[in-house]
């Protein structure tokens, strides 16, 4: 054989296609049979299992890695684990080597099994999860396959249907009629009742996303109740609509500074940055420069997970302002962030002749009572501090930026005074709790958004792993990552018995520095601890939940969590995210008690927090908690309410739709042209699965015109090998509606011998447009 031949349907791309002859050295005859290896359709992590199962097969393993994060993840992995492996430069491989493990970077398309000859490759998508982008076909394989099965549909999910409410999923099924096959979501109401969902109309079903452990009410078919619900919100929506548009004009009225546009200087700061930064990072500062340069303050919130890379693109804003000749305000929630900030700070703006400046308490009076003075000279351009900036014995010579980091850990009457102090100035936000994309229109007169959602190349994902508390393993833990220089936090949830946990923990490994912090203690206290533990003169901090969110300490790359089934599961991603802000591989072990029978909640978020390795993921995880909890918080508690009733999305909507009637003084017309053609087009099950039908079905619901819609085909193509005819034949349905969907024609209906196109009122009033039409 000398073409991979999957008889399964599974197709690679024409460029990805490898003789297996030029696989291996040896001139055999390869007749084996494969396969993919089956623990991926699993999706199980990376883990010891993996590779033991197929050494305890006898087989030989190769990891063919796409790139060097990955390849340099698997050796430490392998290390980890002690096993011996052997580094290859391509693809050969002599079967008669007696290594076991073989590791190279080579871009294999996909992981396969050979049994008759007993060997497997395992690529990043079997290790990882991360699928290969071998097209533009994002919407089939997305990074992540975990994420995508959490943030996509799976069986008994919530949805809620635009015209029918809140139902359940319970799956796809093609229905045949007459011949004519169509695939249909299978939603369950209440009573029982049951509605068949075309998937070509699947934008009106968004998954019901609201508060952790909420479960919504069920609608009933052919009852009034859900249009009443809807109507009842959308009357107490319009006062914050009002609201909302009333802070906008107001914002419009008021003029700031604009800056000028960048010279070579700015060029050159942004060049000086070592790495590359990513297309949101990218996307983020242009809109906040354009925001500068315009002659209304810019008020704009920067969103992106833990290590996305915000404190870069507002020293790019901070640059910009300097540059101008104006001064620049850092304002972090606490004393050690302030520390890590101006830290960074020195290094990065050092080849520059500004004055850079620290006013924390860590500071003495003296050396605060000169920054302040120096700020009202004008000899310190750049100033980061706490609160303390806040005072009113604080004046500058002339702000022109004010960044706040963490903003919502500010206290109210903070609050108060940083809007006292921007009226007419700059203002930049950084935020790690995310606000979905679908309300960043809604918050128009509040703040204009930007969102990083891409990790910078060099992070890696941290491997997260849920075990029985076992001393013993703990213990081997900590020596393990004290061998390799790093630091570690362990997580104690319980004030009362936090210090017997940290001396039980000295005990089993007397040569660990163990510090200890939780809420009772001196705010000053705690920073003390946290700076000795940043410095490095800590090994490991045992902390309550307290360090939820924290300073950067990029040497530490383990995290232990005890009891980690009473986390919630947004502040789990935000515990574990206080590791893996470095290079190097991270771990969290989620410990749970062995003779405790977790509930269904519990185990839910155990798993989801385990699978949410991916970069990023803080965003699907905030589509269950800190979404709406980040929503609660901007729009008020009876909002909140609303929210939980009928979703986030049905809710934002019904928001956007009013926002956008009182601006345009006019309700938009949204009824849907109706273009039903009873053709046999559909996508079948042994061509794709339930999954990929929904993402393709998107895809092409989101064609709007014929070259997208090409395009699309062309990509498909590439995916899958071939298109089916009745694949094609949905293809040209839809082409027929882009064709129809213009301003000509208002209805398009198949009857029995002939197709009824209806002319719009507007195209028919052409003069002259009948004779046109009808006449040779």
């Amino acid at each position: 054989m000398s073409y991979f031949d999957f008889n399964s349907s599974i197709y690679l791309k024409a460029k990805d296609v490898y003789k297996l002859d030029s696989i291996f050295n040896d001139e055999k005859s390869i007749n084996s049979r494969i396969i993919i290896p089956t623990y991926v359709r699993n999706k199980e992590s990376i883990s010891y299992n993996v590779f033991s199962m197929y050494l305890n097969l006898n087989y030989k393993v190769i990891c063919s890695l796409s790139d060097s994060i990955n390849y340099k993840k698997t050796i430490e992995l392998l290390k980890t684990l002690k096993y011996e492996y052997k580094e290859i430069d391509n693809l050969n491989l002599d079967l008669d080597d007696t290594t076991s493990i073989f590791i190279t970077q080579n871009k294999f398309p996909l992981g396969l099994e050979l049994q008759e000859l007993k060997l497997v490759y395992l690529t990043d998508k079997e290790l990882f999860g991360i699928k290969r982008h071998s097209s533009t076909f994002k919407n089939l394989f997305k990074e992540g396959t975990i994420v995508n099965s959490y943030e996509d549909l799976s069986i008994d999910d919530y949805v809620v249907h635009e015209d029918y409410g809140i139902g359940q999923y319970k799956g796809i099924t093609t229905i045949d009629l007459n011949d004519i096959h169509q695939d249909y979501m299978e939603i369950w109401y209440s009573d029982g009742q049951k509605l068949y969902v075309p998937l070509y109309k699947f934008d009106l079903i968004r998954k019901y996303v609201g508060r952790e452990g909420k479960v919504p009410t069920l609608s009933k078919l052919n009852s009034s109740q859900w249009e009443k619900t809807k109507k009842k919100i959308k009357e107490r929506v319009n006062e914050l609509a009002d609201r909302l548009l009333l802070l906008y004009q107001e914002r419009s009225k008021i003029k700031g500074y604009s800056f000028k546009i960048e010279d070579d200087l700015q060029k050159n700061f942004e060049n000086e940055f070592p790495y590359e930064l990513t297309y949101d990072q990218k996307r983020a500062v242009y809109d906040i420069k354009k925001d500068m340069e315009s002659s209304t303050p810019m008020d704009r919130l920067l969103c992106g997970d833990v290590g996305f890379g915000k404190t870069e693109v507002a020293f790019i804003a901070a640059f910009k302002a300097l540059n101008n000749g104006k001064q620049v305000a850092l304002l972090c929630p606490t004393t050690l962030l302030a520390k890590q900030h101006y830290d960074l700070a020195k290094i990065r703006f050092k080849n520059y002749d500004f004055g850079i400046g620290i006013l924390t308490r860590l500071q003495k009076d003296s050396e605060n009572k000169k920054t302040i003075s120096l700020l009202k000279s004008g000899e310190i351009n750049f100033v980061i501090g706490t609160h303390k900036l806040l005072s009113k014995k604080v004046e500058f010579k002339d702000l022109g930026l004010l960044i706040v980091d963490e903003e919502q850990r500010f206290g109210v009457e903070q609050k108060e005074l940083i809007k006292e102090r921007t009226t007419n100035i700059d203002v930049l936000t950084l935020s790690a709790t995310p606000i979905p994309r679908t309300l960043q229109s809604t918050l128009i007169g509040l703040k204009t958004t930007s969102t990083i959602n891409t990790p910078p190349k060099e992070r890696m994902p941290i491997q997260t792993y849920v075990i029985p508390f076992d001393l013993e393993a703990i213990k081997e833990l900590i020596k393990r990552e004290l061998s390799r220089q790093g630091q570690i936090f362990y997580i104690h949830n319980e004030i009362a018995t936090i210090y017997e946990r940290a001396d039980s923990l000295q005990n089993l490994v007397p040569e660990c520095r163990i510090a200890i912090i939780h809420a009772k203690m001196e705010k000053s206290e705690i920073e003390d601890v946290m700076l000795q533990f940043y410095s490095g003169k800590i090994d490991m901090l045992v902390s309550t939940s307290i360090v939820e969110n924290g300073i950067d300490v990029r040497n530490a790359n383990l995290i232990i969590v005890e009891d980690a089934d009473k986390f919630g599961l947004a502040q789990l991603y935000q515990i574990k995210g206080r590791v893996g802000r470095g290079d190097r591989m991270a771990y969290a072990y989620l410990l749970v008690d062995k003779n405790k029978k977790l509930g269904d909640d519990a185990s839910k978020r155990l798993k989801a927090i385990k699978d949410f390795t991916e970069l990023g993921s803080g965003f699907k995880i905030s589509q269950r908690d800190l979404l709406i909890r980040g929503a609660g918080d901007i729009l008020g508690p009876e909002q909140a309410g609303f929210i939980d009733s009928i979703g986030i999305d049905m809710y934002l909507k019904i928001l956007n739709e009013t926002i956008e009637e009182k601006k345009n003084g006019y309700k938009e017309n949204t009824k849907k042209r109706n273009f039903e053609l009873r053709v046999d087009g559909y996508i079948p099950s042994n061509f794709a699965n339930d999954e990929n039908k929904i993402s393709l079905y998107r895809d092409i619901i989101a064609c709007k015109n014929e070259d997208k819609l090409n395009l699309l085909k062309q990509e498909i193509k590439d995916m899958y090998g071939y298109i089916p005819n009745v694949v094609e034949t949905l293809l040209i349905k839809k082409k027929i509606e882009i064709l129809s969907n213009n301003n000509a024609f208002s209805d398009m209906k198949e009857l029995e011998n002939f197709i009824s196109l209806t002319l719009s009122k507007s195209f028919s009033c052409i003069e002259g447009i009948g004779s046109e039409l009808f006449t040779s």
